[in-house]
């Protein structure tokens, strides 16, 4: 096992690694900006550098300025978190290149999973259900019009090599189609460097279901369960749960096996998700994309299996077994994000936190990047924290996510608290027969 990680990431996410890097008797080195540095992760390591200024291009994604920091204080291993430069197969190429270990896949399975019409062709040949669309990249609007009449309204418009949902909008006609498109092509050319673009049949009333699965260092590619991500806004996760309540015991260990299947095609290592749009109708699911890190939404497997998957991903990148020899789910478990944002329009609202008080008790686990005084800056996502429950079962989930949800008490700039707690009396949510409809039919106005 190597001696030193250098976690190249923030907030929550920085502070969750730095917390098992030194629970394994290892040193954790931090990086931050200068609009970061009073928050909870920097003390929390054992050594922080300095990165640069809050503009992300100039801190977090700076690239050279990472790798500096990690010949500057002898680090072993990198961690790149979620997000940033995560999911850059350049830049992992580059922490191998400086003879530092990377606390990922491999880069060239993030490179083949990154484009999502090349990962669509990768998986249909291992036998992962992939839905009804194109498969080369559509390069003109009336291009896009001649396929979608070939699949069938609606279908579904995504940047080939968009992430977060930036820039999907699904289309019921001819003339959002163009729409679509055009506004799609721009997102993709500003924001990801490709105007590639990519049709799919659109599921009505679908839910979205992925599997978490870890690639051993034998090869061995493990499925660890289901989480259902259905509760979005603006087609960006605010909700997880495991198992999902929308999928039946012979559905789920169809998912699970071709989430393995698709691990095997691109030979991965570390933890990885493979993500899915189920039709709950028909009992169907089709690939949707495959992320390449460690998830934002992992504490809800960790919950359920008892399995620490950041100490399994430095595990398999020193080359070293897992910890684990049961990885069978017990209970239920659920992840709440809070957000510094406007409840009723999800729109960003930095500030400082006057009060932060979290709630406490049996079931309880708080991912949180801030504290009391820290102040939330425009630079970065909203997300302030992950509350999460455990149970016996998803009523008893439930019943403490209520409690907590209404005990995690945040002054001084508004947040999402309030949403969450109207989504857990929301009697579809209860019930478990939602789908990833629910946010807009609770605010039609604030998710397009």
């Amino acid at each position: 096992m190597f001696e030193s990680v250098l976690v190249a990431n923030r907030g929550e996410i920085a502070s969750r690694i730095i917390n098992t890097v030194r629970s394994m008797g290892l040193k954790a080195i931090a990086v931050y900006s200068e609009v970061d540095a009073s928050l909870p992760f920097v003390a929390e390591a054992d050594e922080a550098i300095l990165l640069g200024p809050g503009d992300p291009s100039r801190s977090y994604l700076n690239a050279a300025a990472v790798l500096e920091a990690a010949r500057r204080t002898n680090a072993q291993a990198l961690h790149p978190g979620y997000g940033f430069l995560a999911e850059s197969a350049a830049f992992a190429r580059e922490v191998a290149e400086r003879d530092l270990i990377w606390v990922g896949p491999p880069s060239l399975a993030i490179a083949r999973m990154g484009d999502k019409i090349n990962a669509r062709n990768l998986m249909k040949e291992a036998g992962v259900p992939v839905a009804p669309g194109v498969w080369e990249p559509v390069p003109d609007a009336a291009t896009a019009v001649e396929e979608a009449e070939r699949i069938g309204y609606p279908v579904m418009v995504k940047p080939a090599a968009g992430s977060g949902g930036i820039g999907l909008a699904a289309a019921y006609d001819e003339a959002a189609l163009r729409e679509a498109y055009e506004t799609a092509r721009g997102h993709a050319g500003r924001l990801f460097g490709s105007t590639d673009i990519l049709l799919e049949r659109y599921v009505e009333g679908a839910r979205h279901v992925e599997v978490q699965i870890l690639g051993l260092p034998d090869g061995t590619v493990l499925a660890l369960g289901e989480r259902d991500c259905s509760v979005q806004r603006r087609h960006q996760k605010i909700v997880e749960e495991s198992p999902s309540p929308g999928v039946s015991p012979g559905l789920r260990e169809r998912m699970l096996a071709a989430a393995v299947r698709a691990g095997e095609a691109v030979n991965y290592r570390g933890a990885g998700t493979v993500e899915y749009i189920l039709d709950p109708a028909a009992q169907d699911f089709f690939f949707l994309e495959m992320n390449t890190r460690l998830p934002i939404e992992h504490p809800v497997t960790e919950l359920v299996t008892g399995i620490d998957l950041v100490e399994q991903q430095l595990r398999i990148a020193a080359g070293e077994p897992v910890s684990f020899t049961d990885a069978t789910p017990r209970g239920h478990a659920v992840e709440f994000r809070v957000h510094a944002e406007d409840p009723q329009r999800f729109v960003p609202g930095p500030g400082e936190i006057k009060v932060w008080e979290e709630p406490v008790g049996d079931g309880i686990r708080i991912d949180a990047g801030y504290a009391e005084g820290n102040t939330v800056t425009p630079y970065y996502d909203a997300l302030l924290a992950k509350l999460c429950v455990h149970g016996d079962d998803r009523d008893h989930a439930l019943r403490r996510a209520r409690a907590a949800v209404g005990a995690f008490h945040i002054e001084g700039l508004r947040t999402n608290l309030p949403f969450l707690a109207e989504l857990l009396d929301r009697p579809e949510f209860a019930d478990g027969s939602y789908d990833t409809g629910v946010v807009a039919r609770m605010r039609p106005l604030s998710t397009a």
